[in-house]
């Protein structure tokens, strides 16, 4: 098969699908006598993964397969497209999503103990009709508290291919501006993980950059029902036509 004509047709089928697509799927895009072997779907990838290096999309692969989407640093400029602005998530939310992330599965109580606060049931809906979390399963304790742990929606809307891709407590200290602490009532400080907290509020204020949240935002209690984010996506997906984010 030429060369050129299959990184056409992988090129044409990732703009057009508007989010991940695996091997297996760019390989069923052809007639099965035509089919390409999938080192030469790979090497196409590749290509055109170095083709676009001076240019203001990328190739990325996440957990659900590859995309083609805007480069990070240019998503300021190509959101100013959609004239709404983007709703925002909270600090608080941030902070939760990160808990999750890192120490997974957890349960909600857990959460609230490195926080030292109660969770908004707000936050944990929010994260579950945005698919970023599930429950995986529930704490053999009294209660039976469910376990929440992140999907691969979750994954691939903040680019990664694993969760070994998450930063490292370390690295998120070493980023511009994230020493923040988290303001934990001194009755309940002894009784918190200070290390995850601190993990939890630098993850929370990288993820923050990367969203758009506002500093109006930031308080532990905020209502974070109907939380939604487009424009301001780390990434935003290289499609011929938009679609209102769920």
């Amino acid at each position: 098969m030429n060369e050129q004509y299959l990184r056409n047709v992988v090129e044409a089928a990732l703009l057009a699908a508007g989010r991940p697509l695996g091997i297996e799927e760019l390989l069923a895009l052809f007639d099965e006598r035509d089919r390409p072997e999938k080192d030469e779907v790979r090497a196409a990838l590749d290509k055109l993964g170095e083709e676009y290096d001076v240019r203001g999309i990328e190739l990325r692969k996440v957990a659900s397969g590859y995309r083609v989407q805007i480069r990070a640093s240019l998503s300021g400029e190509v959101s100013r497209l959609w004239q709404e602005r983007p709703q925002r998530y909270s600090r608080a939310l941030l902070e939760t999503l990160a808990l999750i992330a890192y120490r997974q599965p957890v349960t909600r109580g857990e959460i609230e103990n490195v926080r030292g606060v109660q969770v908004n049931p707000n936050i944990i809906r929010t994260l579950l009709d945005r698919g970023w979390i599930r429950v995986v399963g529930h704490r053999d304790v009294p209660g039976h508290p469910e376990l929440l742990a992140t999907t691969r929606e979750f994954l691939d809307y903040f680019g990664l291919e694993s969760l070994d891709g998450l930063p490292t407590l370390a690295e998120l200290r070493d980023m511009d501006n994230v020493g923040l602490q988290l303001d934990l009532p001194a009755t309940d400080a002894a009784s918190v993980d200070g290390g995850d907290a601190g993990l939890a509020a630098a993850a929370a204020a990288q993820a923050e950059r990367e969203l758009g949240a506002g500093e109006e935002d930031a308080a532990e209690d905020e209502d974070a029902s109907g939380a939604q984010s487009q424009a301001a996506a780390p990434g935003l997906v290289a499609s011929p036509q938009r679609t209102d984010d769920p």
